[in-house]
């Protein structure tokens, strides 16, 4: 079996344990390549909290500030596994999107105790600020880094979707979904994915990945990289039982 990790570089290589671990053969092809920028100034005078919605933001916040008393919001586990190993130590984590992240904030937190430093990126999913702002909360925003799209597809992936060798394809944001779409088109690939299973980790991303034709789109449960594991492990058990099924009625 063999499965397609789309996460950025720094994401992907815990992904691919995970992956291998269950017996596939992983293929990693980042969608972006993540650019942190090292020369911003980083000033948490006044800062209450450091709001993270990516391991991303994490680790462009800790190449660009030494400080790690201020308490770290993570908006999932990926992103609080990023903030341990960055040496944050007071860290509270969110169910794994950024509304969760902000209603969480905002039922802890005082807005009179001061601002919120959200560790960004350009382009940036939600709109925590506006959320937050509404409750009176200051959020400054600080980019960190920039996500580049990948401009085509390699060698190696193209040969294995023209060859229906992919079994499953993993996708965690719309805007790496919609890459994808647009790489396989460029490529003259669009109808190339029939063999292979979507697991993706909201509706959002299912919808950006609707111009190419999958064998089937299987949603987490939750936005968490724990939750797409467990639905690709449904479905492997489901093939297995099925297999015992088919087996026992044909002896």
């Amino acid at each position: 079996m063999r499965a397609l990790v789309t996460r950025p570089r720094d994401d992907a290589a815990e992904l691919a344990r995970e992956l291998a671990a269950r017996g596939f053969e992983v293929m990693i092809e980042p969608m972006f390549e993540i650019v942190t920028r090292t020369d911003i100034p980083v000033a948490l005078d006044g800062v209450q909290a450091i709001l993270a919605t990516s391991a991303n933001g994490v680790r462009a916040l800790a190449a660009n500030t030494a400080r790690r008393d201020v308490s770290l919001w993570a908006v999932g586990e990926a992103t609080a596994t990023a903030a341990r190993r960055a040496g944050f130590t007071r860290i509270e984590t969110a169910a794994g999107d950024a509304m969760a992240l902000a209603e969480l904030a905002a039922s802890r937190l005082d807005p009179r105790a001061g601002a919120l430093l959200h560790a960004a990126g350009r382009e940036v999913a939600g709109d925590l600020a506006g959320w937050l702002g509404a409750r009176d909360f200051e959020v400054r925003r600080i980019v960190l880094y920039e996500a580049r799209a990948a401009r085509a597809l390699s060698g190696p992936l193209r040969a294995a979707l023209a060859a229906g060798a992919l079994d499953a394809a993993l996708f965690f944001s719309p805007r790496s979904a919609a890459t994808f779409v647009t790489l396989a088109d460029a490529a003259g690939m669009d109808r190339a994915t029939l063999g292979a299973s979507a697991y993706v980790l909201s509706a959002a991303v299912a919808r950006a990945l609707e111009p190419l034709d999958w064998r089937s789109v299987r949603i987490a449960a939750r936005p968490t990289q724990e939750a797409l594991l467990a639905a690709l492990d449904a479905d492997a058990i489901s093939r297995l039982d099925g297999g015992l099924t088919g087996g026992s009625a044909g002896n």
